[in-house]
């Protein structure tokens, strides 16, 4: 199983953010990673300094979101519809994807639920639960439309 560090993380998506800046080629996973970069360019300065990004702590306790856990799931959002594991992430995700008009806003609503049952299973000390997060996908793709949010 993959794990990098958090250093790791922060130096992947720096150096995905370099090699775009030089038009240099990217493999397949940083392909991926570059087109969520190219999607938030308020992160994009952050990336271009990779001793910053490795130094700088984000405290969600002040509000201040971690954009590379923000990048991180959105590569494992992406990885999962690649997939469609859990079973049916990908149905749902595209139901939700045309009632928001947005895949980036499904994505991000789909990011709600994965953090929620991550959260759970890191309290519980369990297993993530597939049928929770089918189930939160699920239902924010057949509800009313979710307040507009500022992209973080």
């Amino acid at each position: 199983m993959f794990d990098p560090s958090q250093h790791e993380v922060r130096r992947f998506f720096c150096a995905v953010w370099q090699k775009m800046q030089g038009r240099e080629p990217v493999t397949p996973l940083e392909a991926i990673a570059a087109d969520w970069i190219g999607q938030h360019p308020e992160y994009q300065t952050l990336l271009g300094d990779a001793e910053q990004a490795v130094a700088t702590h984000f405290d969600a306790a002040s509000g201040q979101g971690n954009p590379f856990l923000h990048l991180s799931m959105h590569l494992a959002i992406s990885e999962q519809l690649s997939i469609d594991q859990p079973p049916g992430i990908r149905a749902a995700f595209e139901t939700l994807s045309a009632r928001l008009g947005s895949p980036h806003d499904a994505a991000h609503e789909v990011m709600e639920c994965l953090g929620a049952v991550l959260w759970r299973a890191q309290r519980d000390s369990r297993p993530p639960d597939g049928d929770a997060y089918l189930d939160c996908l699920r239902r924010r793709a057949s509800g009313p439309a979710p307040a507009r949010r500022v992209r973080a």
